[in-house]
């Protein structure tokens, strides 16, 4: 089966309809967007990108790697976006394991380029400034259409576990991504979805796909800040946004009283299990949440609360989308109603597997083993517990450090928390507990572990509080817990 080049469609569509609002209010339709890929796509092929050749960017977020994320199809080659908050010696693993000859690259990551070139000679490197600067130009050889089966996207794992995986994310992955998703929340005419996450992640890049396929604009910030954030939604008519909680409760720390217009409709939250303590607040605020569950594997979105349930299953993150399913098993074997166990997946969203890799582990039976841990309600309601790998076990009980952060976040001093295991002889492990601290609090661990003790049964509470500036986090605003212990005081 093939399908149209989707920006090639939508310009034809609705050419004059806008697809980006930038800084310093810079807009561009559909049929200028579709004018800069062609002209990009153009100048690929005369640097010799072949079909099926993967392209890297290493690119700070903007209106030319929308561009270059939207020239791709017309080449018929795959593009491998790059965490510009890698490291030379990761970066080079990537670029190797991909096979990618090309690397296309913000002029702010010019000298991270030179290094990698110095690494690989056969690497070739080029400015999208550069790139974007190209004459346009009428090349016969640009693609119309692409096969809905051929990978449209690589995307590295974050590599919590082992080296980093690449993710194969063909057109229909993300094309039924983005269906899924709108059968869910809806769609409007007056839909605008603000993008503050990175476009290298797949939450940013889901929603770039989303707004050609829908023909909806996007109001992109290249950096998150939770005072612009608020603004676009109160001042530039956005009506969705994707976050993760550590923005959310900034966003309401820095709004103070202040509250969203009723056209904002959709507070899509992701990255895990959210404190029950800012959905409440959220609610008191009628800011519309919808918790959301999904990864790299899932090209985004896998199951998310419709909006009718927000407030009678508040923490859930919902139902598969129309087109997915998911299990609760372990060892093999499905699990009751209730019960917990690793979430498994499937649908026509999912990946296929892993660029040069034997997929056999992760994937048994056609279900995607995802290493979370969740539960299905009486209602098949998804309520997501923890990621597998961050599982305490203490004194044999199962501790989950999302159940901790989310007792700790409902403190009142509390901004933000982080859980991590540390080694205990009698215990084998115990939680330790690391806090953010809102604006003009004093720190006082007693409080807060009476606050838990309150709250947790006793093989839950943290042995230790520690109050820090900030706690590690990746570029999409995740958590990253492996990091935690290296707060601990020397």
């Amino acid at each position: 089966m093939r399908m149209p080049i989707w920006l090639e469609k939508r310009a034809s569509l609705t050419p004059d309809a806008v697809a980006v609002e930038s800084e310093q209010n810079r807009r561009i339709t559909f049929a200028e967007l579709r004018q800069r890929s062609r002209s990009m796509a153009a100048e690929l092929l005369n640097m010799g990108v072949q079909p099926e050749e993967t392209v890297a960017c290493l690119c700070d977020s903007s209106l030319e790697l929308i561009a270059l994320v939207h020239s791709i199809p017309y080449t018929g080659a795959m593009l491998m976006p790059l965490n510009t908050r890698l490291t030379a010696p990761e970066l080079l693993y990537q670029l190797q394991d991909s096979q990618s000859r090309v690397l296309i690259y913000s002029d702010s990551f010019a000298h991270i380029a030179a290094e990698l070139k110095q690494a690989n000679s056969m690497l070739q490197i080029l400015s999208i400034h550069e790139l974007s600067n190209t004459a346009a130009v009428v090349d016969t050889r640009l693609l119309h259409d692409v096969a809905a089966d051929a990978v449209y996207t690589i995307m590295y794992t974050s590599g919590t576990t082992g080296a980093p995986k690449g993710v194969l994310q063909s057109y229909s992955n993300h094309w039924s991504s983005a269906i899924g998703s709108m059968l869910n929340l809806g769609l409007t005419e007056q839909d605008k979805w603000l993008v503050t996450v990175p476009l290298f992640h797949i939450s940013g890049l889901s929603i770039l796909l989303r707004s050609v396929i829908y023909g909806i604009p996007i109001v992109l910030q290249p950096k998150f800040a939770p005072e612009q954030a608020n603004a676009a939604i109160m001042e530039q008519g956005v009506t969705i946004m994707s976050v993760v909680s550590n923005m959310l409760a900034r966003m309401l720390e820095a709004m103070g009283e202040a509250r969203y217009p009723q056209s904002f409709r959709c507070m899509l939250l992701g990255g895990g299990p959210a404190p029950l303590a800012l959905l409440q607040a959220c609610v008191e605020r009628g800011i519309p949440v919808m918790q959301t569950y999904g990864m790299t594997e899932t090209c985004s979105q896998f199951a998310t609360l419709s909006p009718q349930y927000m407030l009678s299953k508040l923490g859930s993150a919902g139902k598969p989308l129309f087109q997915s399913e998911l299990r609760i098993v372990s060892s093999g074997v499905e699990l009751p109603t209730g019960q917990a166990g690793e979430i498994v997946v499937r649908g026509p969203n999912v990946t296929s597997g892993y660029f040069n890799r034997d997929a056999k582990d992760s994937f048994i039976d056609g279900w995607l083993h995802t290493g979370d841990i969740g539960y299905v309600d009486q209602e098949g309601f998804l309520y997501v517990l923890d990621r597998r790998k961050d599982l305490i076990i203490s004194g044999g009980e199962n501790v989950y450090p999302a159940e901790i952060e989310a007792v700790l976040a409902g403190h009142p001093a509390v901004l933000e928390a982080g859980v991590a295991a540390i080694a205990d002889q009698a215990w084998g492990q115990r939680p330790v507990a690391f806090v953010v601290l809102r604006a003009g609090e004093a720190f006082a661990e007693g409080e807060l572990l009476d606050y838990c003790r309150a709250r947790l049964a006793k093989y839950k509470l943290p042995a230790e509080i520690y109050a820090v500036a900030e706690l590690p986090r990746n570029a999409a605003g995740k958590l990253l817990r492996r990091e935690l212990l290296a707060l601990l005081p020397q």
